[in-house]
């Protein structure tokens, strides 16, 4: 699970204090609510389904695949599953690689989602090697469905426009940029890119 709200707070109250920017911005935009979504095999298998297209398509493409699967949830029927099954659940030639290459972790004992390891770099490391599955997607996944509390994608074009904002910045920073701004942050960084997301929402609405 994600963090929880008391977690957010607590370190964005320890953001703040270590870095005022982080406090004009919560006395402008609030407290951001969590973002959790459940642990295991199922969170990626959305994650590779809802990429590049939109969030009602990728919710349709999820509820003809369990249909078509049965137990979505199983790896092993994916794995069973046929190709002209798959495709004609919606999913592309490509994402069907990526959802066999996840299947395939899973069912082969190489990847235990249950057991990840600690280290979130090692974690980053066994996540990436599933098809379709880069940097960001892990990180996104370490942050939301395991709550790791340090996790930092600093490659996020929101994160680094909405820090580069709140840091008073006149461009957007770099990925490079970004991770050695956040050095001081630690171990905090999840709560600070949750926050930078929330912002960068609420300046959306403001223009």
């Amino acid at each position: 699970m994600g963090l929880s709200a008391e977690q957010l707070r607590a370190s964005l109250d320890s953001l703040g204090a270590v870095e005022p920017a982080f406090a004009a911005g919560l006395a402008r935009a609030g407290y951001p609510e969590p973002r959790i979504r459940d642990r295991g095999y199922a969170t990626l298998l959305r994650t590779i389904i809802g990429q590049q297209v939109s969030v009602q398509a990728a919710q349709s493409i999820w509820n003809k695949v369990a249909a078509a699967l049965g137990e979505i949830e199983d790896p092993a029927a994916v794995v069973a599953a046929s190709d002209e099954t798959l495709r004609g659940a919606g999913l592309s030639r490509q994402k069907i690689g990526y959802a066999r290459s996840l299947a395939d972790e899973v069912t082969s004992g190489r990847l235990d989602l249950a057991a990840l390891p600690q280290d979130d770099e090692e974690a980053i490391a066994q996540l990436v090697r599933i098809k379709g599955i880069g940097r960001w997607s892990a990180e996104i996944y370490l942050l939301f469905a395991e709550g790791r509390p340090d996790i930092w994608p600093a490659g996020d074009l929101a994160v680094q426009i909405e820090i580069g904002r709140l840091l008073g910045h006149a461009e957007r920073p770099s990925e490079k940029t970004i991770r050695a701004l956040a050095e001081p942050w630690r171990p905090h960084r999840g709560a600070a890119a949750i926050f930078a997301w929330h912002h960068y929402k609420t300046d959306m609405e403001v223009i």
